[in-house]
């Protein structure tokens, strides 16, 4: 199955290199470029991409009204957006996230890091770049509406998850695998997919991404603060 990858950035010479790299790859290719986020929604739309890569800082509607616009759509809900950010530390990470992206990456990461970031997103999995650690992601969720983050509606929701869903789901925030999960639960990977993939039904999350952003809004996982 080829992945079909949707540009979104208002740098041409950013897409024209980001286009080279990914059509030299066998299992994805580019189906369109956007300068702006109307145009990613329409083109996503339009052209049945997969993944999107997306700046946030983009000329009238940026990167985050897109990524919300694609999210909220039914007809996209198969799409996902990989955030593209000159700096990592910054807090519109955590509103792209909260807005439905599956996870984000810096400009300056290595060609391999982009293409994982397209195939991981593309499987449905949480994409967040190695220093994006849980830490990290804490602090801006932690700073993200001037107050300790936590989401009282969401905490409520928790109760629907099993005790075991409520230990896997902190596994997934910090940042875990499945196969490092069940090592630590003394369980099988298939046993942690489907405890992750009820903890995603119950609580309403696209991607295990969402499953981070709830983690922590929810008050389950605290920031940290080192």
């Amino acid at each position: 199955m080829t992945i079909r990858v949707l540009l979104a950035d208002d740098q041409a010479l950013l897409r024209s290199a980001f286009r080279v790299l990914v059509d030299s790859e066998p299992d994805m290719e580019v189906i369109g470029e956007a300068s702006d986020g109307a145009e990613a929604v329409r083109l996503a739309r339009e052209q049945g991409a997969d993944v999107v890569l997306m700046d946030i800082r983009m000329p009238g509607t940026d990167g985050l009204a897109a990524t919300r616009m694609i999210s909220v759509d039914p007809s996209l809900s198969e799409v996902r957006v990989v955030i593209l950010t000159t700096f990592e530390v910054d807090d519109y990470v955590v509103q792209a996230l909260r807005a439905g992206a599956s996870g984000f990456l810096g400009k300056g990461s290595e060609p391999e890091e982009l293409l994982n970031a397209i195939r991981v997103a593309a499987g449905g999995e949480a994409l967040l770049s190695p220093v994006a650690t849980k830490g990290l992601i804490a602090r801006f969720l932690a700073q993200g509406d001037g107050d300790d983050g936590r989401d009282p509606a969401r905490s409520e929701r928790l109760g629907a998850l099993t005790g075991r869903e409520r230990e896997v789901l902190i596994q997934v925030a910090g940042g875990h695998s499945n196969d490092e999960i069940a090592e630590r639960l003394e369980v099988s990977p298939l046993t942690v997919k489907t405890h992750v993939n009820r903890a995603m039904a119950k609580l309403g999350a696209r991607d295990r991404a969402q499953l981070v952003v709830i983690a922590y809004e929810s008050g389950l996982v605290r920031p940290r603060t080192d």
